[in-house]
């Protein structure tokens, strides 16, 4: 089609904040908590109507490694928080009393620093924890566009209830998911080269209380500890246009419906309890920034570290987040975090999952806090600041 329709007017500004953030998974907490512990006003925009993304509203409720399978811890300050909150009341499943009591490395090494979570108070604490902190959350709010001038971002063009608004700030966080910030300031991004098969996780109802069911699972390199996982097989899809984001869901209801009903005939489940509220894409689109993660880093320092993760597919490999995964050429005053930070296939595969979604949130949420009015968030300071909070860049360091 090649009609359009012409909509005259302006649109209003209802908000002005120092740190948008576009996106509530476990990305966007971590850079709406770390912002607003800076001293920033902070709006956090988010599509769904409850915080955590894919760990809540997908289901994916494995907060996974925080170590390097080796005894050692890799990720700290707010991803090892969120972790802690996430089975505040309770875990489902073992809980690594090894790390949490801080106990002996071999014991550390036994067990890797993960946990299984409920989704519903989890995504409730986490909405506490930023409302305590002064986040304004604004659920049910889709971003439509960005307002540039010159090399920074100067508002967020966004709808919801109220209509289509604006919210001028003096820096953003791009924790969308599938760079759509980046995207829509010119930025250059990619698509993932093989795109995810069809997943659909649920609870079922058994005759020992719930139970996860993985009905698919994104794809983990051949060999590793996580290459275990079956289901929905056959067409690829990238989440990068409306209607293939239609028909991902439905194949993924469908596959839902006839595993469910098939373990129901066999006895193995009473009934489904609850599905996914949204597409269990894990890669989409990611930024193509200054520095490209590859997993040819692995145990090697890299310029400008701001923070560091394990792998959570195998153990052994551990890897230094370099800030210039962070940005783009253009933008001075737009940061990634999580799923959409810049790295090749491989290692965004790594730095898909929870941990390195905290970690990226606090470094991206940080350095949108000290943005200066021109140019981009020192790197010294940035460092300075990060270790303050409880981080630790440095392999050496751990």
């Amino acid at each position: 089609m090649s009609d359009y329709i012409e909509t005259p007017g302006s649109i209003p500004v209802v908000e002005d904040c120092d740190v948008f953030v576009g996106g509530g998974g476990i990305a966007g907490v971590a850079a709406a908590l770390a912002a607003a512990r800076q001293g920033a006003r902070v709006v956090l925009s988010e599509k769904q109507c409850v915080l955590g993304g894919l760990a809540t509203s997908g289901l994916v409720v494995i907060y996974l490694p925080l170590c390097d399978g080796r005894g050692r811890q890799m990720s700290y300050g707010i991803a090892e928080e969120l972790l802690r909150l996430s089975i505040l009341h309770g875990a489902q499943g073992p809980v690594p009393e090894a790390w949490l009591e801080k106990g002996r490395e071999g014991e550390r090494s036994a067990r890797r620093f993960e946990v299984q979570f409920n989704p519903v108070c989890f995504a409730i604490e986490m909405e506490q924890l930023l409302l305590d902190a002064g986040v304004r959350i604004w659920y049910d709010t889709r971003i439509c566009d960005v307002a540039v001038e010159g090399s920074r971002i100067r508002a967020l063009i966004v709808e919801n209830q109220d209509g289509r608004v604006a919210v001028r700030t003096k820096a953003a966080v791009d924790a969308t998911g599938n760079a759509l910030l980046f995207r829509k300031a010119g930025e250059s991004t990619r698509r993932h080269g093989r795109g995810n098969t069809v997943a659909g996780w649920y609870y079922a109802s058994t005759q020992d209380g719930l139970a996860l069911r993985m009905l698919g699972f994104a794809d983990a390199s051949e060999g590793t500890e996580r290459d275990t996982q079956q289901g929905p097989q056959g067409r690829r899809f990238w989440g990068d246009n409306a209607q293939e984001i239609n028909e991902y869901l439905m194949l993924s209801h469908r596959a839902t419906l006839e595993d469910a009903l098939g373990r129901m005939e066999a006895g193995q489940i009473l009934e489904p309890a609850a599905m996914t509220h949204m597409p269990q894409y894990r890669m989409t689109r990611c930024l193509y920034g200054e520095t490209l993660m590859t997993e040819e880093n692995d145990g090697k320092p890299v310029c400008g570290s701001v923070g560091m993760v394990g792998d959570w597919r195998k153990r052994g490999p551990r890897f230094e987040v370099p800030y210039g995964a962070l940005y783009g050429s253009a933008m001075e005053n737009l940061f990634a975090a999580g799923r959409c930070i810049s790295a090749d296939d491989g290692m965004w595969d790594v730095m898909r999952v929870i941990p390195a979604c905290a970690v990226t949130g606090q470094a991206a949420g940080t350095a949108a806090a000290l943005t200066p009015q021109k140019g981009r968030t020192d790197l010294a300071t940035l460092q300075e600041t990060l270790r303050r909070d409880g981080v630790k860049l440095k392999l050496e360091e751990v």
